[in-house]
């Protein structure tokens, strides 16, 4: 389904009065007031085709309903979200849950709703019904060749769908690993993976990038053959300048300055880009924003500061994805949810008085340093988000309207109780 335009202008205008006295109190302090809504407004977060449906956990799985039944249902919620918040223009799809069969269609129907596509990922972490070999043992380390050779030609598949789809990333993350000690010689696995993803390398086109992902456990409790940023980096350093590191918020051990390795990676222009979500205990794939709000604006802290220094563009110099479980929320709701606290992160970054807090670096001023931190932080934004998207033609509150307009309910009516997204 689609959000007719009129419907949304109709509740903005309802909301409008409200809306422009919180925007006129917050405004009136805010330095470059216009630069700082146009990088609100250019900057977009990427939605996985598979957050689209209910997540589950190794307990169970309780769908909601009304959940896409195929790839182009799936373009049609992302297509309603960003119709909503005006900030997720592209959708990611996972190979070989979402294969597009035909894929000039499939980019038809997504630029119909205003989106592209981002990074494809790949999938060596399952067993699908059709392989001849198993993944049990690992994929792209596996001690038998003729696994990884299975492992290394999806990839290679999955890359020419994405140039089908005019994609220009390929996103790798693996369960590779061990469970017990002895079980795997760690060396040998860690050169295995090397040799493989430099065959995966080769078949890159020019313009596309491999982003390595990392992961300290699970599925495997042992060791994990890429279990942190420095595998990764490593593995892409001898891949070449195609290869950089993609950071998951979840995918790090409990007290890990993530803001540190994000500040890192920066400086060795070897950030791939983000998959957001949040965290209580392990790799949670929570809400965005909804444990840990300051560590995400420390985040985006260090990557305003290390953008600017080496002249990036916020907005596309690297990639921006969710990618979270909502094993009991609505799937659209809570990616609304996400991305605007991703938004709110970012648009606090920007407030935050850069020579100041330089100087008081300079000077060792502890104190004033977290005052400078701080006082971006506790800006309530929420109304400089609301007129970027007003200005970008989406909604004031973009929540709000997807439950007046009961859309859910509609989705259901639609496709059924029952339904189940592909994939999950």
């Amino acid at each position: 389904m689609q959000l007719e335009k009129y419907k949304i202008d109709e509740a903005n205008h309802q909301q409008l009065k409200d809306h422009q006295r919180k925007f006129d109190f917050v405004a009136g302090d805010v330095k470059n007031l216009d630069t700082i809504l146009q990088k609100l407004i250019d900057f977009n977060i990427a939605i996985p085709s598979w957050a689209l449906g209910t997540g589950g956990t190794r307990f169970g799985r309780f769908s909601g309903g009304g959940e896409p039944r195929s790839l182009e249902e799936k373009i049609e919620d992302v297509g309603l979200i960003h119709a909503l918040n005006r900030s997720s223009n592209s959708i990611s799809l996972h190979i070989p849950w979402d294969i597009p069969s035909n894929a000039s269609a499939i980019k038809a129907h997504a630029a119909q709703l205003g989106l592209h596509f981002d990074a494809v990922n790949s999938n060596t972490f399952q067993d699908q019904p059709d392989q001849e070999f198993s993944y049990k043992f690992g994929s792209l380390h596996h001690v038998d060749k003729a696994v990884r050779k299975q492992a290394i030609a999806h990839n290679i598949e999955v890359i020419k769908y994405g140039v089908e789809l005019d994609s220009k990333a390929l996103s790798v993350w693996l369960s590779d690993g061990s469970n017990f000690p002895g079980q795997l010689n760690m060396r040998g696995a860690f050169e295995r993976t090397l040799e493989s993803l430099q065959e995966i390398y080769a078949a890159l086109p020019d313009d596309w990038k491999v982003w390595v992902e990392y992961k300290p456990y699970e599925p495997n409790f042992y060791s994990t053959t890429i279990g942190d940023w420095g595998q990764s980096y490593l593995l892409s350093s001898k891949l070449g300048q195609k290869a950089q590191t993609l950071v998951d918020l979840g995918h790090h051990l409990q007290g890990a300055n993530i803001e540190q390795i994000v500040s890192l990676l920066l400086m060795e222009g070897k950030l791939a880009g983000f998959h957001f979500n949040d965290s209580k205990y392990g790799d949670d794939d929570l809400t965005v924003g909804s444990i840990n709000p300051y560590q995400l604006f420390l985040i985006f802290n260090e990557l305003v500061e290390g953008m600017d220094a080496r002249g990036m563009t916020h907005a596309t110099s690297i990639g921006w994805m969710i990618d979270a479980s909502h094993n009991i929320k609505d799937p659209i709701e809570d990616l609304l949810q996400s991305v605007e606290a991703i938004k709110i992160a970012y648009a606090q970054a920007l407030l935050v008085d850069t020579p100041e807090l330089v100087q008081a670096q300079q000077d060792n001023d502890v104190v004033l340093a977290q005052e400078i931190l701080q006082q971006a932080y506790r800006t309530d934004v929420r109304s400089l988000l609301a007129e970027a998207r007003l200005r970008a033609g989406g909604a004031l509150n973009p929540l709000s309207i997807y439950r007046q307009q009961t859309i859910r309910q509609q989705l259901i009516n639609e496709r059924g109780a029952k339904a189940v997204s592909t994939g999950l």
